[in-house]
């Protein structure tokens, strides 16, 4: 049932398109939706039934707040901004880039072909996305010996070897006309589009033609090409009867997920596939044109001629968005394609479901755990810390991040602690805390990025009642912190929590306990492995130190270049000067790194 506080608010909503932004009990923004009426949509919440993260979602939800907009299109576009803005926990995200490789043909004088990962507005010719970056070498190399265009840095008053080889049309040692160019630029873009047949004739004609004229390497190269044609090119199905290049997509829903398939057709072959499966807040239909929205959005993504989706989207209005038309086969190939897509989806859903039953209690149910021994609602976030130093030197610490009991590595955390430079305090672990704990929230509160639900401090009191004092008086934030405390034989025992510490004990053979001592365990290891890297650093920066005439910008060089004391001792006097280092102190820098380690042996 809505609180006092939200149906005041649900009283004063406007019948207009806009945006609603639904907030949990920190204020921060969990959900992200657009409405073409805003007062029945956000009604809709608290006034029907719902289940699964649906119902999820609506618990946590304690206030909201609305955004009008002049037309449905203008909701479309906001909320995809609003969700990139600030990574609600509960919308469908999609990183910023596919990092898909395309096929590009410069726009300039003398074009070239080359793999991309970058898609600029340029001018220039893009052909993909492929699968792999082997995939557009093979091609990229195919084209390069059947069909070149320049290969060199052109202008060079001399034929390059690549003219030799018959790969460059000669820019390097003359002027090749545009017209030349533009004909072999319309071959590749033809056999880019999947018209092969044609190659392969000219390249039939080209074989025998060399065999006549008994230039059998030539024939055989030629052989090669073919070959490369008939395994890699025709090997693929072709499934479409025409060339453009269209993606589809197609979906599953079932018990409160749903499950998306993408198809790349290309050169009239499927030429990549994409899956997601995300939790179904609204209706399948808006969660899938926010999905698709969001990934055109994406930089380095060259839009098809054509998407194909099901007739129970609306597609007027992203059509209008993104100037593409969007279309709904009835029957032949783009139907059974659609068709597929929708299959595919299924038994994804399927697998899906089955590997959440196994793994549901061990991550989901095991975090809650720990949320419910320390008397707070649950939170979808933790982010843990440990510091590491060797008798105050070298202190480091680092932050691992949890997610609904899942690792998210990608947003750990490693922070080389200042305070020993400053106040020489380096196994001070209270300084540590409280210099770690302000810069890692002060950053997130900076850039308006969400907070954790809860803080684990790998420690005791004194390091709980740090991070506490820096979050409430420093940076003026409330953030649950507890310790997680060892044993006498170093291994995960309980968690403390609040100002005196007090202990809060989990059943030793829950899953919250073991959730708990593999956080602790992850981020100990992490910071360990970041503790010795920067040890192994600093000890080569201090032998290097010692050598005469190597000073702070040479030392900088020779670490960011080879990394280790073995590595500059095996290179080459040519090498270490090719760093800018004279022949003396080159010399000088093996000779005393052979001596350091002479004597330790």
């Amino acid at each position: 049932m809505a609180s006092e506080h939200i149906e005041q608010k649900l009283a004063l909503l406007p019948a207009r398109p806009g945006c609603y932004l639904m907030k949990d009990i920190n204020a921060k923004i969990i959900y992200v939706g657009k409405a073409k009426n805003l007062k029945n949509r956000v009604r809709s919440y608290f006034k029907s039934a719902h289940e699964g993260k649906t119902a999820r979602l609506v618990s946590e939800i304690v206030d909201f707040e609305t955004i009008i907009t002049e037309s449905d299109k203008e909701a479309f576009l906001l909320e995809i901004t609003l969700i990139q803005k600030h990574q609600p926990y509960y919308n469908i995200k999609l990183k910023k880039g596919t990092g898909y490789p395309y096929i590009k043909i410069t726009k300039e004088r003398d074009p070239m072909m080359m793999i991309t990962g970058q898609i600029k507005k340029d001018g220039a010719y893009y052909f993909g996305p492929y699968p792999n970056v082997y995939a557009a070498e093979e091609t990229l190399h195919f084209l390069q010996k059947v069909y070149p265009l320049r290969r060199c840095q052109g202008h060079m008053k001399r034929p390059c070897l690549y003219y030799h080889l018959g790969q460059c049309l000669g820019a390097c040692f003359k002027e090749v006309p545009e017209e030349v160019y533009a004909e072999q630029i319309s071959k590749i873009t033809s056999f880019l589009n999947g018209n092969v047949g044609e190659v392969k004739r000219e390249l039939n004609n080209q074989m025998q033609e060399a065999s006549k004229n008994l230039q059998f390497e030539r024939a055989a190269e030629i052989r090669d090409q073919i070959h490369y044609i008939e395994t890699t090119v025709e090997k693929q199905k072709i499934i479409s009867n025409d060339n453009t290049p269209r993606d589809i997509f197609n979906y599953y829903v079932e018990k409160g997920w749903i499950s998306i398939q993408v198809f790349f057709i290309r050169q009239a072959r499927l030429m990549k596939r994409e899956k997601r499966v995300f939790p179904c807040i609204n209706t399948a239909e808006e969660e899938m044109q926010t999905f698709i929205l969001q990934f055109y959005n994406r930089k380095n993504n060259v839009l098809p001629k054509e998407v194909l989706v099901p007739k129970s989207i609306d597609t007027s209005v992203m059509a209008d968005i993104l100037g593409v038309p969007f279309r709904t086969p009835q029957r032949g190939q783009k139907r059974s394609l659609l068709d597929m897509a929708y299959e595919n989806s299924k038994l994804v859903l399927e697998e899906k479901f089955r590997l959440m039953e196994l793994d549901n209690r061990k991550t989901f149910g095991a975090q809650e755990e720990i949320f419910s021994a320390l008397g707070l609602p649950y939170g979808h976030i933790i982010e843990a810390f440990d510091h590491s130093h060797t008798q105050g030197t070298n202190p480091v610490s680092a932050m691992v991040v949890f997610k609904d009991g899942h690792p998210y590595k990608t947003d750990y955390r490693k922070y080389k602690i200042k305070g020993e430079v400053e106040h020489q305090q380096g196994s001070d672990e209270a300084a540590n805390t409280r210099e770690v704990i302000y810069r890692r929230y002060s950053r997130l509160i900076k850039e308006e990025k969400p907070l954790p639900d809860l803080i684990l401090m790998d420690g005791g009191i004194i390091e709980l009642r740090a991070a506490m004092d820096v979050l409430e008086n420093e940076l003026g934030v409330k953030i649950p912190v507890a310790g997680m405390v060892k044993n006498d034989k170093h291994s995960t025992s309980h968690l403390i929590y609040g100002e005196e510490g007090r202990t809060i004990d989990l059943e030793v053979k829950s899953q919250g306990f073991y959730l708990l001592q593999r956080i602790q365990d992850e981020v100990h290891r992490f910071a360990i492995t970041f503790h010795r890297q920067t040890r192994s650093k600093n000890a080569l920066s201090s032998q290097l130190e010692s050598i005469k005439g190597v000073g702070p910008k040479t030392r900088t060089k020779l670490l960011k270049k080879f990394g280790s004391v073995k590595k500059i001792k095996e290179t080459s006097v040519e090498d270490l000067m090719s760093l800018g280092v004279s022949k003396d102190v080159a010399q000088t820098i093996k000779l005393s790194l052979s001596t350091t380690t002479n004597k330790r042996k």
